[in-house]
């Protein structure tokens, strides 16, 4: 297994790693994930400055992924966006990685890094508390995923704002 920049070509393989992840959790319905808008092109919405994707390959598959990318109008803080990984490879350490990547990515262009998510998630609600993410007791202002009902925030630890 490695990790990776998305690529245009991958659209299709994480959206549908996406989909199948929701509809295991429930997620299949408005106000998630689920319809976003850049769900059929993730290429085009993170290939922008500031924002990055990576997906995790498996024999020549696309497994899991996750971006980040600015939240709202909030200019030091960003959001981890669509963390998810087939059951396949779950428990197998690859996922502490890939947020070890995002997370390096997002400190050299925010201060603090976001998360929304579903209660009924518990093995990642467990994971992104073990890596340092504070539950908040409501979202944060600007949210277009109404659904989500768990928030996280983590101090990324940067000084100084870095243009995007």
């Amino acid at each position: 297994m490695f990790i990776r920049l998305l690529k245009f070509a991958d659209n299709a393989a994480i959206e549908n790693v996406i989909r199948e992840c929701l509809i295991e959790f429930g997620g299949n319905r408005e106000g998630l994930a689920w319809a976003d808008e850049s769900m059929s092109d993730l290429y085009a919405y993170y290939n922008q400055p500031g924002r990055a994707y990576w997906v995790i390959e498996h024999g020549g598959e696309v497994v899991g992924g996750c971006g980040i990318a600015p939240f709202a109008d909030l200019e030091d803080v960003c959001e981890l966006q669509k963390m998810y990984l087939l059951k396949a490879v779950r428990g197998s350490g690859i996922a502490a990685k890939l947020l070890d990547t995002a997370l390096s990515f997002a400190a050299k262009h925010y201060g603090k890094c976001y998360i929304e998510t579903l209660s009924n998630m518990h093995a990642a609600n467990r994971f992104y508390v073990k890596h340092g993410f504070e539950s908040l007791p409501t979202p944060l202002a600007g949210s277009e995923h109404y659904a989500c009902d768990v928030w996280y925030i983590k101090s990324l630890g940067k000084s100084e704002a870095t243009p995007c």
